[in-house]
């Protein structure tokens, strides 16, 4: 059976995973698989404005650990990705310092979309469709494994850290609020 017949109904870390649930293939599972990352899948109910807390409650994990995938934009318009903690904020003042920005933003939900190629609730930053810098809060780094989007509202894969700064040259920032 091909790789989009696959169930979901392996188990994680943490032995959840919703039986009979079928994942499909993304184009962040193409990517992850195709650099021979490890990863495991997480399916959830996905609740309209839940967020990470509505996930992490579901899966039973630490919403610290689950990393959210946001598409902001600089003052010149051009579009980033910043990976923060679920029950953390971005202080966009302390990020457009970091990088080097006037002021920074998060875009609008079809701007975002557009630069991503994915729905919102379903952003994962592996397998964009534009290519974008990636900056990830500098203590997700420091988790031993993390849950993050896998490009699809529901679904969340479970990786080591290290993969963001290997795979995405993600930059380490400050910006947690």
């Amino acid at each position: 059976m091909g790789s989009a017949g696959r169930s979901a109904t392996r188990r994680s870390e943490t032995g959840l995973a919703k039986k009979g649930a079928h994942v499909s293939e993304t184009p962040a599972t193409q990517l992850l698989r195709r650099h021979g990352v490890n990863f495991t899948e997480h399916v959830y109910d996905y609740v309209e404005h839940g967020g990470t807390a509505e996930s992490a409650r579901q899966l039973g994990v630490d919403e610290h650990a689950v990393i959210k995938t946001l598409v902001m934009q600089d003052e010149r318009a051009q579009p980033m990705i910043v990976l923060m903690h679920g029950d953390k904020q971005v202080s966009t003042k302390n990020l457009a310092r970091s990088i080097g920005a006037k002021s920074v933003e998060p875009c609008k939900p079809e701007v975002a979309q557009r630069h991503s190629g994915y729905m919102v609730g379903g952003t994962s930053p592996f397998g964009c469709k534009k290519a974008m810098l990636v900056y990830v809060e500098e203590s997700v780094l420091a988790i031993e494994r993390i849950c993050i989007n896998g490009g699809r509202r529901g679904y969340l894969i479970g990786i080591a850290p290290a993969v963001l700064t290997e795979l995405l040259d993600a930059k380490p920032v400050s910006c947690a609020l």
